[in-house]
């Protein structure tokens, strides 16, 4: 498959998103936001994704491999780069997965909280996305946005609720991301996707499918056009096109002006 990708900041601090592709795979990390809390880890959450993202293509190099597998391995081996860190604190560098890998006549598909994977055919989309930190402290979360993007209120809202995902954070009761334990590999959302009839796919973090996800002013049939026409980088700036219309976050409540972005899109 041929695949194109992008990726930019939200805003002035440095992107936590990462993308990687080869010919048969595509892979999107969404770095979970600190909300300026100890991490416990000196290294940050741009430095994890790098380190993910590379030793999770290199895990997946055999094409044989059970996707869920090549991530527990990579995670194993970035926990094992810095021993140094508390990789015990709650708040660990963590990201979301999303994995899209092309077979002879399949495509197989992981995913590890909210950035989605959206296949194309024959004119209709299937979204695969997990969205179990939807029902975590949902209270917290519409205390957020009662708040304009970009106050000291809403820091601290956001700061509250993001202390409070923590305690629920890769636990049975709450959500799972890829963080310093290859165990939370067994608790992704995995499956295939028999390749007969598919015409691409895209694979994305939150911040690249917010138009349909979050502001609700596009539908599949309009990203998948954008990226057709004007590619991975169109589509990102779509998004912040709409977000520039709405900077404190009334129309659109959210966590930041602006969000992290990553895409990879796939075409047969």
């Amino acid at each position: 498959m041929r695949v194109s990708i992008a990726t930019a900041p939200g805003g002035v601090n440095p992107n936590e998103d990462w993308v990687g592709a080869t010919s048969t795979l595509a892979v999107v990390l969404d770095g979970l936001s600190t909300a300026g809390l100890d991490t416990g880890c000196r290294h940050g959450v741009p430095w994890y994704v790098a380190q993910l993202g590379g030793h999770l293509i290199a895990a997946l190099a055999d094409p044989g491999r059970l996707l869920a597998d090549g991530l527990a391995q990579a995670l194993d081996q970035v926990a094992a780069l810095h021993p140094g860190c508390d990789l015990r604190n709650p708040g660990t560098p963590s990201a979301t997965v999303s994995i899209l890998r092309a077979g002879a006549d399949r495509f197989d598909y992981l995913v590890l909280a909210d950035s989605p994977i959206v296949v194309e055919r024959d004119g209709a989309y299937e979204v695969f996305t997990d969205l179990r930190v939807d029902a975590v402290v949902p209270e917290l979360r519409a205390e957020t946005e009662r708040f304009a993007t970009g106050t000291p209120e809403h820091a601290e809202a956001v700061r509250r609720m993001v202390e409070a995902q923590r305690l629920t954070r890769n636990a049975p009761d709450g959500y799972w991301v890829a963080a310093s334990d290859g165990e939370a590999a067994e608790h992704a959302l995995a499956g295939t996707v028999a390749a007969v009839g598919v015409e691409s796919a895209a694979v994305m973090s939150d911040g690249a499918a917010r138009l349909v996800t979050d502001y609700g002013v596009a539908s599949w049939v309009d990203v998948f056009a954008t990226l057709r026409g004007e590619g991975a980088d169109g589509l990102i700036s779509a998004v912040r096109k709409a977000e520039a219309t709405d900077p404190d976050g009334l129309r659109w409540p959210r966590f930041k002006s602006g969000d992290d972005a990553a895409v990879a899109f796939c075409q047969l």
